[in-house]
């Protein structure tokens, strides 16, 4: 997920396979990695000729935010959570998070 994050455009099975530097995987290794994240919803993929291009269903932003909203489903007092969460971040970090729900009140 992160090579396809990275690229601006979808990729083939073999594009992304000599994108990963770190380990030498076979093609069908790769092709059988993408065909499954396509049908857990995570790619999308269209034809290209005889090949497969893969792109993200969602920005690492968006994957990110429903892994979080995931988690705050998991316990049983989402307030107590929350709030533990904006103690945890950064100045910075609770002034974006201000913004974002400002914007959201005057919607």
């Amino acid at each position: 997920m992160d090579i396809l994050w990275a690229e601006n455009t979808s990729l083939t099975a073999r594009e992304v396979g000599r994108l990963i530097a770190d380990r030498d995987l076979a093609p069908t290794t790769v092709m059988t990695v993408l065909d499954r994240l396509t049908r857990k919803g995570f790619l999308h993929r269209t034809r290209d000729g005889r090949a497969w291009r893969y792109q993200p269903a969602e920005s690492r932003d968006a994957y990110i935010a429903e892994l979080m909203l995931e988690a705050l489903d998991l316990t049983g007092d989402r307030s107590a959570a929350l709030t533990r969460f904006a103690q945890a971040v950064s100045g910075p970090e609770a002034e974006i998070l201000r913004r974002a729900l400002t914007e959201l009140e005057e919607e």
